[in-house]
């Protein structure tokens, strides 16, 4: 018979981190067992490991690992998923090659029989990798990093605050052991003034340097200073710069106030964000998928994170490269670690083209990040950068000014848009637009919005056959909560909503624990998207999530209140229900309400809640804020291009379809796509892409929620192979 239980391998480096493996995957699986070397929980938003994790000596010997064969043979296991960091992992390559070896020794030991060997002749092995450190091999992001960096975020705002407040220096020290994945990103995050990884070593006379970013950052208004320091940075002679270190130095040389805050074991607790819980869900499933396709020939793979694509890697090629190369700069991770860092390097250090910068739409948390990047980086580039009030409405009525250096300051962690945003389409005052472009001397527009941002991008570029001065470049940024933006997987905005909807939901839940069986019915935004109510649905644990891209009827309501029924009347306390805003016109939120109130009558209470604009306002995530900036780096980078490109006679002349795109997340990579060749795949009368790549993660949702469903898996990854990164290559 199928083995369901749950086993646990000792591993032998790392610690635990935070992570959502959305429990008993060995239920998917003959022979299933799931080993935890850092990480995995149940079906609750709980930090940490449930089953637990240590770092156990035996298990680095033969005789410690010829015990755990022996464990696994007599429990009739023989496949194998290792949830850890490098030590998990690499003590799982070296399990798997002494496999045949270890039944030997326990046969001759008598301690198995002839035919418990043949049984367990092959053992399958598919590692999943648990880090807040983000420092494997192959991977954009390890799950728990998201998680780690939410905590960190939550300190530094919270710090800010009172940096601000006293005009101090807070120097901030971050784990990461030998990677600085999490320094990198906080400082992108936060905008701090300087950050130490050891990956790129200062230069020698970095205390120079250090000195005059600080005073010059004072005299342009700021009020405080924050640096971030890497628990690994070193100098290039390899001496460890800490944090006392820099603490010292500023106080020696400038006689600022300064503070040293060692965040410690605190990035590893709490909650674990939406992007954890949803990756460890996907990345589990595909383990379970690739262990059901292996033979005794399939190598041991890891499931990775490329862009947004699950993809298999050898174990051997990740270990041997973690091992080897001392630099994570040259390994795979470095394709999203150097466009970390050659941002950062852009953002930390002012024939001039001028660029017009505005949001457009409803707003979404992170479009101010979007807005600093992008007057940033062209003020670097020597552009004259301009800002735009209250959208296309602002545009023609002139409501612009110029914004320079200190215009943006501290915006990155701020929600909402500080420029304003309007709903408001350009077609209506093209000649007033067109007027203010002649003004203002306008060669290019960065548009930062959400489906009326790609609506009024198609307009332009209608409106381009009546007035000259919009053939101008422009560029469409994806920000809305709603996420229905053609041409990218995600929008900035749509992770800070989707984490709002799952810590209420979270809460919602606990209010369950102690009291009689209830059900909740929750109602999130998104139009006729039901991406948040989906992965929400995902992350927080739903029983059911109503979307208008999947059709239901009474029969599907009345199917999902039985089988809540049945849940309830075991040890289940508490059922959770989503429905998107504009699912069906009839089966309203009252509606389901009431019939799940009905149908649950002497069984269970139902309660409901509608979210509201909540999900739109908050500070951003820390995935939001990277997005973000990254974003408007990588626009303005574009737009620069493209100027140049469309100069002709002494003026801006663009008028081809690629002078005016959508930049977005396909995959793999952020790409340029044109506005008009997104129309074919756009609903125009509901709003929404008329392929939705989450629509897939569908039925993980109805499984993890007990119903007997089919998954298809005729789409899976299929096994890569380590690469260098090769010069000109574009990814996220």
């Amino acid at each position: 018979p199928p083995i369901t239980s749950i086993s646990y391998k000792p591993r032998g480096y790392d610690s635990p981190s935070q992570c959502w493996n959305r429990g008993n995957l060995s239920t998917l699986s003959p022979n299933l067992a799931v080993s935890s070397g850092e990480l995995t929980s149940t079906s609750s938003p709980q930090g940490g490991t449930v089953i637990g994790s240590a770092r156990c000596k035996d298990f680095r010997d033969r005789e410690g690992r010829l015990r755990a064969a022996h464990n696994l043979v007599k429990r009739g296991i023989t496949n194998l998923c290792v949830i850890g960091g490098d030590g998990s992992l690499t003590g799982a390559d070296t399990f798997r090659s002494e496999w045949s070896d270890l039944l030997s020794d326990l046969q001759k030991a008598g301690k198995i029989t002839e035919e418990e060997a043949t049984k367990s002749s092959y053992l399958n092995i598919v590692g999943l990798v648990g880090s807040i450190d983000n420092d494997f091999c192959g991977t954009d992001m390890t799950i728990g990093t998201d998680s780690a960096l939410h905590r960190i975020i939550e300190i530094v705002d919270a710090i800010t605050t009172t940096a601000q407040s006293h005009q101090r220096t807070f120097v901030l020290e971050v784990m990461g052991r030998h990677c600085g994945y999490l320094a990198l990103v906080t400082s992108l995050s936060c905008g701090a003034d300087w950050v130490f990884i050891p990956e790129c070593p200062p230069d020698d006379d970095w205390e120079e340097h250090l000195c005059r970013r600080l005073s010059e950052t004072r005299t342009r208004g700021s009020r405080l200073n924050i640096i971030i320091v890497a628990e690994g940075a070193i100098d290039k002679n390899g001496k460890p710069i800490t944090s006392e270190d820099i603490k010292n130095l500023v106080v020696k040389r400038l006689g600022y106030d300064t503070r040293v805050t060692v965040l410690g074991h605190v990035q590893r607790g709490g909650t674990p964000s939406a992007f954890d819980r949803i990756l460890g869900s996907r990345m589990g499933v595909e383990a379970v998928m690739a262990l059901l396709e292996g033979t005794p020939d399939t190598p041991a793979c890891v499931v990775s994170l490329s862009g947004n694509q699950a993809v298999r890697l050898p174990l051997m090629e990740c270990v041997q490269v973690v091992s080897t190369d001392l630099s994570p700069l040259l390994t795979a991770p470095s394709l999203s670690f150097m466009n970390n860092w050659e941002v950062y390097k852009l953002l930390a250090h002012g024939s001039t083209h001028t660029v017009a910068v505005m949001n457009v739409g409803a707003p979404a948390a992170g479009m101010n990040a979007a807005v600093r990047s992008t007057v940033r980086i062209g003020l670097i580039q020597g552009n004259r950068v301009l800002v735009v009030h209250d959208g296309f409405e602002g545009l023609a009525k002139g409501q612009i000014e110029e914004a320079g250096w200190s215009y943006v300051g501290g915006w990155t962690g701020q929600g909402g848009s500080k420029l304003g945003t309007k709903r408001t389409l350009p077609k209506k005052s093209f000649e007033q637009i067109s007027a203010n472009i002649t003004k203002f001397n306008i060669q290019g527009l960065v548009i930062i919005g959400g489906f009326e941002a790609y609506t009024g991008g198609l307009e332009l570029m209608e409106g381009r056959k009546l007035f000259d001065e919009l053939c101008i470049p422009f560029v469409v940024i994806p920000a809305t909560v709603s996420n229905n933006v053609p041409g990218s997987d995600f929008s900035v905005g749509a992770d800070t909503a989707l984490n709002t909807i799952c810590t209420t939901c979270d809460r919602i839940k606990q209010s369950a624990a102690g009291t009689k069986r209830r059900v909740f019915i929750i109602e999130t935004m998104g139009g006729y998207c039901g991406y948040l109510a989906t992965m929400a649905g995902l992350a927080a644990g739903a029983d059911a999530a109503y979307i208008f891209e999947e059709p239901f009827t009474i029969r599907d309501l009345q199917a999902n209140v039985e089988h809540l029924v049945q849940k309830m009347r075991t040890t289940v306390k508490r059922g959770l229900v989503l429905r998107n805003e504009k699912c069906n016109e009839n089966y309203t939120t009252d509606f389901i309400f009431n019939l799940y109130s009905e149908e649950g009558k002497g069984i269970f209470d139902s309660r409901k809640n509608v979210l509201g604009h909540m999900q739109q306002g908050g500070s951003p995530t820390p995935f939001d804020r990277n997005f973000a900036t990254k974003m408007g780096a990588k626009a303005m980078n574009w737009m620069s291009g493209k100027i140049k490109e469309s100069y002709r006679n002494g003026r801006i002349f663009a008028n081809t379809p690629d002078s005016g795109c959508v930049l977005g997340m396909r995959k793999r990579a952020l790409v340029f796509q044109p506005v008009t060749e997104l129309k074919d795949q756009t609903d125009f009368e509901h709003r929404i892409p008329k392929e939705q790549w989450w629509l897939k993660l569908r039925p993980i949702l109805k499984i993890l929620a007990k119903y007997e469903i089919d998954l298809d898996t005729s789409e899976h990854a299929h096994l890569e192979h380590i690469s260098r990164k090769r010069s000109g290559e574009t990814s996220i």
